[in-house]
């Protein structure tokens, strides 16, 4: 009889609310045990080792020395993710590191060759590719339910509630600023949705009378003329926060509510062969919100309503394709509402560190890998200069070099 191997020792670095956070989020987590934190501040380290029951210590480099430690999660600011993620891969270990990888492009592809020359595991925290909701989109995408969305919007209308003029997230020599610290998220997503690498960003930049940066806007451009817009301000209060993602997939259109995703709704116009299929998803709701790692609570739910004629059976067009689609249908993918949004955040960093123990056990490549955490990164920068500058800025390649499917005007500009 083979028994099972041994849980993987994780380490984290940085005791502040979010590495308290995670480490909640992965407790009892089958094949991983937490061994070690660190922080620099003991009073935070010893709470949080003791809260756990293990050692607390002054630093990343002694949680290098230790045996117990084989895996690291990183939860410190961004400015000192790519420095700690380098150093971790370096000592043989494998990392979970929040968004985002780096506050550079520099930064995240020298850590992205890291990984790769270690041949560990990397995770980024990009907990939209964990969440049931674009998962299942991805799931519709894929087998051609829904087509390729032509267009990609996210409109962010978040808080700063809670960020005083001297925190931290305002400076950009800590956080990146807005497009690093937050937009990745929402870079990433777009990539993973659209299925391609983005090309070119235009952007602009928003400051707060007589303070910092609060509002941007990015236009970003993917192969096939596929356009994401992005729209981040950082001026309301809690209860006042609004964020939409929309996709536009030509003869049907997805709106999905919150940046930590609870809700998706789906109005498509078919044929009888896709009503039909339509009309099978519910049965599917389980396998198609399924993603390892993340426990449901129960509650969630796929309706499907097809009004039949809904439309003229005369060829519809647009953008050059013509279909014969007089059914409409109104699809729900509800993970329980607003009620249920901090369990499915607490659930999706649960799903991407299990994602970390699946790889560091069997090999493969995670689904929020390095390329991912660098493509983001990159555009993010490529924005940031954008808006700066006010000119259009071409996305780097992974080798830092702009892309021959990048536009025209850039190509021979650049």
């Amino acid at each position: 009889m083979t028994s099972a191997p041994a849980p993987l020792g994780l380490g984290l670095v940085g005791c502040g609310g979010f590495g308290a956070y995670v480490l909640d989020a992965v407790a009892g987590l089958p094949g991983l045990r937490p061994t070690a934190v660190a922080d620099p501040d003991p009073v935070r380290a010893k709470a949080l080792g003791e809260r756990y029951g293990v050692p607390a210590l002054g630093s990343l480099e002694e949680l290098l020395e230790r045996e117990d430690v084989a895996a690291v999660a990183i939860a410190t600011p961004p400015a000192a993710h790519a420095a700690m993620a380098t150093a971790a891969l370096r000592a043989g270990r494998h990392v979970f590191c929040e968004k985002p990888l780096a506050t550079t492009t520099e930064g995240a592809r020298a850590v992205a060759r890291e990984a790769e020359r270690a041949g560990r595991a990397l995770v980024v925290d990009h907990v939209l590719r964990y969440n049931p909701l674009l998962r299942a989109l991805q799931g519709l995408i894929g087998e051609g339910l829904l087509a390729s969305p032509r267009r990609f919007l996210f409109e962010n209308d978040a808080s700063d509630q809670d960020l005083g003029p001297g925190h931290w997230f305002w400076d950009p020599a800590h956080s990146g600023g807005i497009f690093v610290e937050h937009g990745v998220h929402f870079f990433d997503a777009a990539r993973a949705l659209l299925g391609s690498d983005p090309l070119s960003v235009r952007a602009t930049e928003v400051r707060r009378p007589g303070g910092p940066v609060d509002m941007v806007s990015a236009d970003v451009l993917h192969p096939g003329g596929v356009l994401a817009s992005h729209l981040h301000s950082f001026t309301h209060a809690h209860r006042c926060e609004r964020q939409l993602m929309r996709l536009d997939h030509g003869f049907a259109e997805t709106r999905i509510d919150g940046w930590i995703p609870v809700r998706a709704e789906i109005s498509a116009w078919t044929d009888e062969n896709g009503a039909e299929a339509w009309e099978k998803l519910p049965a599917r709701a389980e396998a198609l919100l399924h993603v390892d790692g993340f426990r449901p609570h129960g509650g969630e739910r796929v309706s499907v309503t097809v009004e039949r004629d809904a439309g003229a059976r005369a060829p519809a067009r647009g953008r050059g394709e013509t279909r014969v689609v007089p059914h409409h249908v109104r699809a729900v993918l509800d993970l329980g509402g607003e009620a249920r949004k901090p369990h499915v955040y607490t659930e999706s960093v649960r799903a991407a560190v299990a994602d970390l123990v699946r790889v560091a056990r069997d090999g493969g490549t995670p689904v929020a890998d390095a390329v991912a955490g660098l493509t983001a990164v990159a555009v993010a920068e490529a924005a940031t200069l954008a808006a700066v500058t006010g000119t259009e800025q071409l996305v780097p390649g992974l080798d830092g070099t702009p892309g021959t499917s990048a536009p025209p005007h850039l190509q021979e500009s650049s």
